[in-house]
């Protein structure tokens, strides 16, 4: 295997890393460079990969044999374990680099930085060599023109920036899940990730909400004008705005649902009144819904909606009209293996199953895991005291509240994590400390 003697960071965002049986062990999240006391570029001394369930780990560079842009792989299966922390002499190229102000020398030109390069010179080490530079575009230019420099010839690359864009990094980590996405912005410098998510979009931002600790979620949301704040509540699911505002003052919560959609508002004050731990308050007001009626072709086609988690498309509830929360009469569900066994034509009135009891809004979560375990399903319906549905409880719901309350923090104490280095090194052995900062690749 070849890897070229020069690389351009950002194309290495979410490239898998492989082990040298051909196992991905991860994916690259950026590069660590270590800053030289002298002028000499920083020297790149790994990679920052991560792995399942999150964790970020550091791969020394002197590990890796080979680099591009479809893969990185490792020259061994013995990996530290440890959770990568930046040192104090260090960088991260990806998240302290992109979108900052720099100057071009000679002339001054000022611009933004959109990629860093990496170059590895006859002795095997990596270094820091190129930066490209877009510049700042005119008034009557869309987009200003692209340099490659030196990195010797950039001024402003040191220290912290005053001020910095977003666009460049967010291009960078736009293809990641909204699970991936947030576990990067927690990487960042509370500044830099309030500036990140503010940035995105109100859809994208309230899918990245749902899957960030609570104290994260209040910190951005308390950084968005209340008119936004808004806006991306709305966006969320009713029960993960509800969560979200639970962790709120009453006076708070009032202002950002009167700025709410009434029709977006009133499901989500339904669910806050709801009791914390019981299905009512866990539950998705807005599951799949259909009347009696409706066809097996049109069921179907309603869950193939690609906005649809896969827990809710998972099961069609049918009732009476009306067909939003709370409904008519609750008739029944029907699970999609059922709907693709039946005839496209035939009606779910015919097909429609009710001899699981739906819960209760009050039916406390214990017992809501019990009954779900016992009946091996992934949604199970809740019904008021008028039999009308209210809404359903999925199986991710019953997993966020079962989990200890800080299982989304990077900060938390890791639990269930192993420690021992992958690749079939013995349970026994030591893991191995951080590499020392040296570079090389080992051949």
């Amino acid at each position: 295997m070849t890897t070229p003697t020069r690389v351009y960071i950002a194309r290495l965002a979410s490239v898998a890393v492989f082990d040298p049986n051909g196992d991905q062990v991860g994916r690259v999240r950026d590069a660590v460079a270590r800053i030289r006391p002298t002028n000499r570029p920083p020297e790149v001394v790994g990679l920052v990969a991560e792995m399942p369930m999150r964790r970020r780990i550091f791969l020394s560079i002197n590990r890796i044999i080979s680099i591009d842009p479809e893969a990185v792989v490792l020259g061994t299966g013995t990996l530290n374990l440890r959770r990568f922390e930046k040192r104090p002499n260090e960088l991260l190229v990806l998240s302290d680099l992109l979108d900052r102000r720099v100057q071009v020398e000679p002339g001054g030109k000022s611009g933004t930085v959109v990629d860093v390069a990496m170059e590895r010179n006859r002795s095997g080490e990596w270094s820091l060599t190129r930066v490209a530079v877009r510049e700042q575009a005119g008034r009557l230019s869309r987009r200003g023109h692209l340099h490659q420099a030196e990195w010797e010839k950039v001024r402003g690359l040191s220290g912290m920036g005053d001020t910095r864009g977003t666009a460049n990094l967010l291009a960078v980590l736009e293809d990641m899940r909204p699970a991936d996405l947030a576990n990067a912005l927690q990487d960042l410098p509370d500044s830099r990730r309030n500036e990140l998510a503010a940035a995105l979009d109100n859809a994208r931002l309230a899918d990245v909400l749902s899957e960030l600790p609570e104290h994260d979620q209040v910190e951005i949301l308390a950084g968005l004008d209340r008119e936004r704040a808004a806006d991306v509540l709305e966006e969320m699911d009713p029960d993960d705005a509800a969560d979200l505002l639970n962790e709120l003052p009453p006076p708070e919560q009032d202002v950002l649902l009167d700025l709410m959609e009434p029709d977006e508002a009133d499901p989500v004050r339904q669910l806050l009144k709801y009791t914390p731990g019981t299905a009512g308050s866990v539950m998705t007001s807005e599951p799949v819904i259909l009347p009696p009626d409706a066809t097996v072709a049109e069921a179907l086609a309603r869950i193939r909606e690609p906005q649809l988690s896969p827990a809710v498309a998972a099961q069609v509830f049918v009732t009476r009209a009306p067909m939003t929360t709370p409904t008519g009469r609750y008739l029944g569900m029907v699970h999609f293996q059922r709907l693709l066994r039946e005839p496209p034509a035939d009606l779910l009135g015919g097909v429609v199953l009710n001899d699981i009891d739906p819960l209760q809004p009050n039916t406390p979560l214990p017992e809501i895991t019990r009954r779900m375990a016992t009946y091996d399903l992934v949604a199970m319906p809740v019904i008021d005291s008028a039999n009308r549905l209210v809404g359903a409880v999925t199986v991710d719901d019953v997993l966020d509240h079962s989990l200890p309350r800080d299982w989304r923090d990077r900060d938390a104490p890791a639990r269930g994590i192993s420690e021992t280095p992958a690749g079939g090194a013995s349970a026994g052995h030591p893991v191995p400390r951080r590499e020392p900062l040296t570079g090389g690749v080992d051949g």
